[in-house]
């Protein structure tokens, strides 16, 4: 009988302590767990709050006014209580949304990165030309940026490297007009992959400019790309419907080789290589879609594109390939349409023309379309440039959604924030935090006046900043407040692969 009384009591002392620990753990786990919409306490405080905000998410479709908590850098609470902040904004009346993710922006600069913070960009990555030397791109940005930043390994400068192409930026040499032998195949095939191997998330390809790469040249850099499973992202080799080299038959030729390889497509700017042809190029990329392909394509939403005037793309047949003349080039320096005189003087030395050769009515159906996301393709140098650079991520807000009404709002945010945060996940897992107002996301967020926001940087003057845009942040800290930019604010941080050990960093 004693002996079962000690064998109770030891029951009951090991039930109490058992039960204790329940409720250590429950108060442990209260402690840490991040507000939600339905356990927000007003008691926590937060770095930043955003009250009264009607918050846009296109991966969990919420379209309602609700308050944000963030902290260290990430959303930690959406509630529909009030919250108690350090900082705090009151953002009635106005949109919070995820930061824009722009996969397609060649101005990685201060003055670059601080347009485009003003246009509510939080992310901008340099994805079609790329560069050569992955690790001195990022060194040269490291706690200097403004806003996200990063870049491929490219086809291009590896090809200009290889071939010794004098050109500092597009190739203009042997890069552009000769073919590769063997041995330079096998070297520009390094280089991706060395830069694969040091954190590029994607390989870029602009066969435009470098028209002389065989077909079996494209493909080899594809095997490279398909290796590490890093999405191609593609400028194609020809334009328009012209027989027999056109945007249909370059189109086809990237998905075919995306089909033999395995490797991801992504084409860049579909409206201004398609021109009329743009619509047979979507339905190429649906179909490609439906058969498992992956494959996705981007548009910015401008009647005008820009390069650099001594690209091999102005080589002669320029006019006949683009359907356009002298006229309908325009010179970023002066703002002059320029003649025949002034092309022949100004393709000597090199510099930035826009081209003025997409119908408007084009334009509506790529910015409408399901499949495209919304890509800049920006640069300024001095002020100077194509008005993208300050203005393409408002302007969709501005005038695709509030006048046009070609897209809904969550429809546009979707295409500047989930759908490229999702095109780079695979290799850079960073972006699964990014392009989402959910708990435990990046705190980079937009928040702007549904009624005003506009692009207001033109083709004679393309480094206004667009306006509407309040409070930008990125990675938790303001980059833009009460619509003036912050000053000296460099909170960016790299997106970049995985870096494989062993890897050599010397280029």
């Amino acid at each position: 009988m004693q002996e079962r009384r000690h064998t109770a009591a030891d029951s009951r002392q090991r039930a109490t302590a058992f039960l204790a620990f329940i409720a250590c753990a429950i108060v442990a786990f209260a402690a840490v767990r991040p507000a939600s919409s339905s356990s927000a306490s007003g008691a926590a405080t937060f770095d930043i709050v955003i009250l009264n905000g009607r918050v846009i998410d296109p991966e969990s479709k919420l379209d309602a006014v609700r308050n944000l908590g963030i902290n260290g850098g990430k959303i930690q609470a959406i509630s529909t209580t009030t919250l108690q902040g350090r900082t705090v904004i009151d953002a009635k009346g106005l949109v919070v949304a995820p930061g824009f993710i722009d996969l397609h922006a060649h101005g990685q600069t201060p003055e670059n990165y601080e347009h485009q913070a003003m246009d509510g960009v939080t992310t901008a990555l340099e994805l079609e030309i790329g560069v050569s030397d992955i690790d001195k791109f990022y060194a040269e940005r490291d706690g200097k940026a403004a806003i996200n930043y990063g870049a491929s390994v490219g086809h291009v400068p590896a090809r200009m490297k290889v071939m010794r192409d004098p050109s500092m930026s597009l190739p203009s040499g042997d890069a552009a007009h000769r073919q590769a032998t063997d041995d330079e195949i096998r070297q520009m095939k390094e280089i991706l992959e060395r830069g694969l191997q040091r954190g590029a998330p994607a390989v870029g390809f602009g066969i435009q400019y470098t028209h002389s790469a065989s077909r079996w040249e494209i493909l080899q850099m594809f095997e490279i790309a398909a290796k590490y499973g890093a999405a191609c992202h593609i400028h194609i080799r020809d334009m328009a419907e012209n027989e027999p080299a056109n945007s249909l038959q370059a189109l086809g030729e990237v998905i075919a080789a995306a089909a033999i390889t395995g490797a991801p497509l992504h084409v860049v700017h579909i409206s201004s290589m398609g021109l009329r042809a743009v619509p047979k190029l979507l339905h190429m990329i649906s179909a490609a879609q439906k058969r498992g392909l992956d494959v996705t394509t981007e548009c910015y939403p401008y009647t005008a594109g820009m390069t650099d005037l001594s690209s091999a793309i102005f080589d002669d047949g320029w006019e006949k390939r683009m359907g356009i003349t002298y006229k309908d080039l325009q010179w970023t320096a002066t703002g002059e349409r320029l003649t025949a005189e002034t092309f022949a003087q100004y393709r000597k030395g090199g510099g930035m023309v826009v081209l003025h050769t997409i119908p408007e009515e084009i334009m509506q159906i790529a910015v409408a379309s399901p499949l495209t996301m919304i890509a800049s393709d920006g640069f300024l140098q001095d002020g100077k440039g194509h008005p993208r650079s300050s203005g393409t991520y408002c302007r969709v807000l501005g005038h695709y959604v509030r006048e046009t009404k070609t897209l809904t709002l969550m429809q546009a945010i979707n295409k500047m924030t989930l759908m490229p945060a999702k095109r780079l996940e695979r290799l850079a897992p960073m972006m699964k935090h990014k392009g989402r107002i959910r708990i435990g996301a990046d705190a980079d967020i937009t928040v702007f006046d549904p009624n005003t926001v506009i692009d207001k940087a033109t083709y004679e003057q393309p480094a206004n900043y667009s306006e509407g845009m309040k409070d930008v942040l990125v990675n938790g800290k303001f980059v833009v407040k009460d619509g003036q930019l912050q000053s000296g604010a460099t909170p960016g941080r790299p997106i970049r692969g995985m870096i494989r050990k062993g890897s050599d960093a010397s280029y």
